[in-house]
């Protein structure tokens, strides 16, 4: 040992760095790292005894050896000698104490292993190196053994999971106390999921296990080639050889070592994976017969399989776009490949112990190719269903790959679908916090996209709830419905609503069990996943969507007044208050039939003002009173004020989520229509009150009544059709939809309730009042019929004035022939005779022949019109139309004109072209 002294602290890393310096004669300053990794492999690496830390392994072994011997009284000798031993603290590592002396008995050993083994059990406070640390090839010098990786393999794996194991361990003869002549056990007590009942071997093999994986690491591919032990064969290779030469044949003891390191993805001596053909197998020019290579080959496929798992984990839980279900889904694989090595480090254990005692051979438990073949029947089939659900999760995150997952718990086989059912769970764990969260506190914590409630940050609150939640029908798992997706985004969705848009904090309860309980059975997953035989996931579902949808209507319709908003909606824009609008159209008659652009709206809104308060809408609420007010549409040229006059209704908070922007919309154009219709039926009833106190003045003119005969006619045809169609808005149209429109919001489970029926019923309106896309040729045509309404009231108004003046200047000609008749005078000069005749011929040969031809051209275009009207309503497929149609021409006098009328064909549903 070297004088000086590198460390002060009297350590073995101290002690070992100065055993170096001092064989290599380095100076105190120079770099002798590598030579110190080399050295602290050799001592605490490459002689690490099979039987590590397990004193119950070493007492046994001890026994055992004592047996094979013959030695029968000192085994039950040392049994009792052992047992007093346990029974005393005197010594604190009794195991390696026991190691040591079984190690210095053993006289088939060299006394240099004894020395590293006994060094290799004191000393155990060097620190351990890695496997994979670089070191140089140097001659002569001993390859570590692949038990180290194996077992550090277990250890970093198991950590890394964290999650309890689903494999058992198999039964290694030899190191679990089990007689040398017992016989293996069947598959299915070697190798079985977790939580099932396990033979006395099994259980003994994974305490063992569990003992012996303290302190190791894993180690790399790199690690495993450098570990492989030299062959003990040679073979002369040339083309003659064949796959059948066992001139050399290679010892099973061999082929069961590769087999061991190829179950863990890494290259043995002779069995070796090919890249081309994706396969381990064996060299065609080594010395194995057909039989034993097949069989090889068939076991091989195990390592294959790891590999194609362990590749998919490596890969994927490096990636952070794959989302916490993804990680679920590699931690559940890997816990799945920790069960698994430690399968493998029971068949290495057994491999080791019969390198170790070479010349102790127990065909009852010796490791054998046809024994390994038994015990990893379960573990092939279970690796070969875990590779297929590799690959068919491949490119999926969250619902999606879940779904995947639960695709195969439908497998026939119980033994894969226990499999499958304890990884969707785990998969499913992530899933189950969100919507956990999601369901009781509206809060969406999916940092990548991988929940089936999807998030728009940038929506604003007037769209909250239109827009900025929806569902993600790829990220549906298959084991919730689409239905239960929907009752869970309205769930989370009227939470936020209640927070954001109506500011209603309140906590909602959920009735039913209780929210502590319903709680704490929802945090069970197996809930979720086992709805076919348990309904709590279901009830749970419904109990929170029903209660918080309960909440959400309740502030609707109470602080907010919903039901009254829509009340005043059909009021106001929808002219149900009737004595409101009749009395506000006599108000702005005269300001409406100006020129739009000589309208001034707060004349406007004064006149809206004074039609409140003058009729019944004075008793309605003053806050819907406030968001009545008065708006002109866009001006065109030779507008007039009754064009784009129209009435507006205020809205916003949690009501503007009903009554949005496009509804306004809507309820505009159904009110331009209304109002149209409305005032024809003003028009005609001032035409007609006009005709009533205008005809008996002017029965003193006799030649005026046929003209008087004409417009009386024509007058009642228009009042006919505009009370029809008044009848058919106001009643078939607008009552019906509207009732129906209270009976669906009031009976309304959800605020998606409210708003669907709104739309049915804005739907139904707009299509009754031929302003949908199918009926703009219906629209185009009345609004050409009312258009010769308002004709017509001009020339009558004309006839009426003209006659009446005609009629003035005649009672002024007759007043004027008797006063000056009673004065004694003539009463009329041959002056005035010639006017008065004159202005007379001019009223009956060109007034009364003009008026009566306007007339004639304007009552034809009219029936024209109409008939084509009626025509156009035949064919189109909405009943009520056609219905219509037979009422505007109850007396059929339409019918006897027009041909089309009187075809069979006339009302069928097929609708014609024009």
């Amino acid at each position: 040992m070297a004088s000086g002294s590198v460390n002060p602290a009297n350590n073995p890393s101290a002690l070992l760095l100065q055993l170096v310096r001092h064989m290599l004669g380095k100076a105190k300053d120079d770099d002798v790292s590598s030579q110190y990794q080399y050295a602290l492999r050799v001592i605490s690496s490459n002689f690490t005894p099979s039987i590590e830390g397990d004193e119950f392994q070493v007492s046994q072994r001890i026994q055992r050896k004592l047996a094979r011997e013959g030695r029968e009284v000192e085994a039950a000798r040392f049994s009792e000698l052992y047992r007093k031993l346990q029974s005393q603290n005197i010594l604190k590592n009794r195991w390696a104490t026991m190691y040591l002396l079984m190690s210095l008995s053993e006289d088939r050993r060299s006394k240099k292993s004894r020395m590293a083994e006994g060094a290799a059990i004191f000393g155990q406070g060097l620190p351990r190196m890695a496997t994979s640390t670089p070191f140089g090839s140097r001659p002569g010098s001993h390859q570590p053994t692949p038990r180290e990786a194996t077992f550090s393999m277990i250890r970093e794996q198991s950590q890394s999971s964290g999650i309890g194991s689903t494999f058992s361990s198999i039964s290694a003869h030899g190191h679990t106390g089990i007689s040398s002549g017992s016989n293996f056990n069947t598959p299915g007590d070697m190798y079985t999921p977790a939580g099932d009942t396990q033979p006395v071997g099994a259980r003994l093999a994974r305490m063992l296990i569990g003992d012996s994986t303290k302190g190791q690491t894993y180690g790399s591919s790199a690690g495993y080639q450098r570990m492989r032990p030299t062959p003990a064969v040679t073979f002369a290779r040339n083309e003659e050889d064949t796959v059948d030469n066992t001139a050399a044949e290679v010892p099973e003891a061999h082929l069961v070592r590769d087999l061991i390191y190829v179950f863990q993805g890494v290259d043995g001596q002779y069995v070796r994976l090919h890249r081309a053909e994706d396969a381990f197998c064996i060299d065609h020019q080594v010395g194995v017969s057909k039989p034993m290579r097949d069989l090889v080959h068939k076991l091989a496929e195990l390592g294959w399989l790891f590999l194609r798992i362990r590749k998919y984990v490596d890969a994927r839980s490096q990636d952070k776009a794959l989302g916490i279900v993804g990680q679920s889904f590699c931690a559940a694989l890997q816990q799945e490949l920790t069960e698994y090595y430690r399968l493998l480090a029971v068949l290495e254990a057994q491999q080791q112990q019969q390198e170790q005692d070479p010349g102790v051979s127990d065909p009852n438990t010796d490791l054998t190719l046809i024994r390994l073949k038994v015990w990893t029947y379960d573990p092939i089939h279970r690796m070969k269903y875990l590779a297929i659900l590799v690959d068919g999760c491949k490119d999926k995150k969250g619902g999606a790959l879940a779904s995947s997952v639960h695709s195969y718990t439908l497998h026939g086989d119980s033994s894969v679908k226990s499999v499958m059912k304890h990884i969707l769970k785990l998969v499913a764990f992530p899933i189950r916090t969100m919507l956990d969260r999601w369901i009781q506190d509206g809060n969406l914590d999916d940092k990548f996209h991988e929940f089936f409630v999807a998030s728009d940050p940038l929506v604003k609150e007037d769209r909250l709830w239109h827009d900025k939640y929806s569902l993600r029908k790829s990220m549906i798992p298959s084991f919730i419905t689409m239905e239960q997706a929907r009752k869970i985004l309205l769930i989370g969705k009227s939470i936020n609503f209640l927070h954001q848009v109506c500011k209603d904090n309140t906590q909602v309860k959920v009735k039913g069990d209780g929210v502590s309980t319903t709680r704490s059975k929802y945090d069970d997953t197996a809930m979720l996943l086992d709805q076919d035989l348990d309904g709590s996931f279901q009830q749970v579902i419904d109990n929170a969507y029903r209660d918080t949808s309960k909440r959400l209507l309740h502030v609707l319709f109470t602080q907010y007044k919903f039901l009254d908003h829509l009340k005043a909606m059909r009021r106001y824009l929808l002219l149900g208050q009737g004595d409101f609008i009749q009395h506000l159209m006599d108000l702005l008659e005269s300001d409406l039939a100006k020129p739009a652009n000589q309208l001034y709206l707060h004349n406007l809104t004064g006149m809206l003002e004074t039609a409140i308060r003058a009729t019944n809408a004075q008793y309605d609420d003053i806050d819907i009173l406030n968001r009545v007010d008065v708006r002109l549409l866009e001006l065109s040229p030779g507008d007039t004020g009754w064009d784009v006059f129209s009435l507006d209704y205020h809205v916003d908070g949690p009501i503007s989520t009903v009554f949005t922007p496009q509804c306004k919309i809507l309820y505009l154009r159904v009110f331009n229509f209304l109002w149209r219709a409305k005032r024809m039926e003003y028009v005609l009833a001032q035409v007609w009150r006009s005709e009533m106190g205008t005809t008996r003045k002017l029965e003193a003119i006799k030649e005026l009544s046929p003209i008087l005969h004409q417009c009386h006619i024509l007058t009642a045809e228009m009042v006919h059709f505009v009370n029809q169609m008044q009848y058919y808005i106001n009643f078939e149209v607008m009552s019906c939809s509207w009732d129906e429109l209270w009976k669906k919001v009031t009976e309304a489970e959800d605020m998606d309730h409210i708003i669907a029926a709104h739309e049915v019923f804005l739907d139904a309106i707009i299509k009754g009042s031929l302003l949908n896309e199918e009926s703009q040729p219906l629209l185009t045509q009345l609004r050409a019929i009312f258009d010769l309404i308002i004709q017509f009231q001009t020339v009558q108004e004309s006839l009426y004035s003209e006659s009446c003046e005609e009629l003035r200047l005649r009672e002024v000609d007759k007043e004027s022939i008797q006063t000056k008749t009673e004065q004694g005078d003539w009463g009329l000069t041959s002056q005035n005779e010639q006017e008065q005749k004159k202005r007379k011929t001019k009223f009956q040969r060109e007034f009364i022949p003009t008026s009566r031809a306007q007339l004639k051209v304007l009552r034809k275009s009219y029936q024209d019109m109409v008939q084509r009207f009626l025509v156009m309503l035949t064919g189109h497929s909405d009943d009520s139309l056609r219905l219509l149609a037979v009422r505007l021409d109850f007396n059929e006098i339409y019918k006897a004109k027009e041909p089309m009328l009187r075809s069979p064909m006339a009302y069928n549903r097929t609708r014609k072209v024009f």
